[in-house]
């Protein structure tokens, strides 16, 4: 069966929407975790745009706003999350990955929320 440009069009567009869709899922699984206080406790010490106005969020870590022009690139973002230690020794940040506090799949997507913030 040839395939004409019509149907490569469609083809290009269910395969950019189911990937769209993934990412969505992924980020609404971090968001979850983030907000969780027996997990991510993002709010603990981070403010965050848009996130439950009625709470007061912590301040002892950055404000989570317009996270993409604060580090170079997603997978940076992830080392922060995965172990804060690495970039400042000071840090209060527990290292999430390293201490297994989150599992790998629980960081990428808490990852994928953050940095769509």
């Amino acid at each position: 069966m040839r395939l004409d440009s019509i149907h490569l069009a469609l083809l290009a567009g269910a395969l950019a929407c189911g990937g769209a869709s993934a990412a969505q899922d992924s980020a609404s699984a971090g968001k979850a975790i983030a907000l969780n206080s027996a997990k991510g406790n993002c709010m603990a010490c981070h403010a965050m745009p848009g996130i439950a106005e009625n709470v007061l969020p912590g301040n002892v870590g950055m404000p989570l706003v317009n996270v993409k022009s604060l580090v170079k690139s997603k997978r940076e973002l992830r080392a922060h999350i995965w172990d804060q230690t690495r970039f400042n020794k000071d840090t209060v940040m527990p290292p999430f990955g390293k201490h297994r506090i989150l599992t790998d799949e629980e960081i990428n997507e808490v990852t994928d929320f953050i940095y769509g913030l």
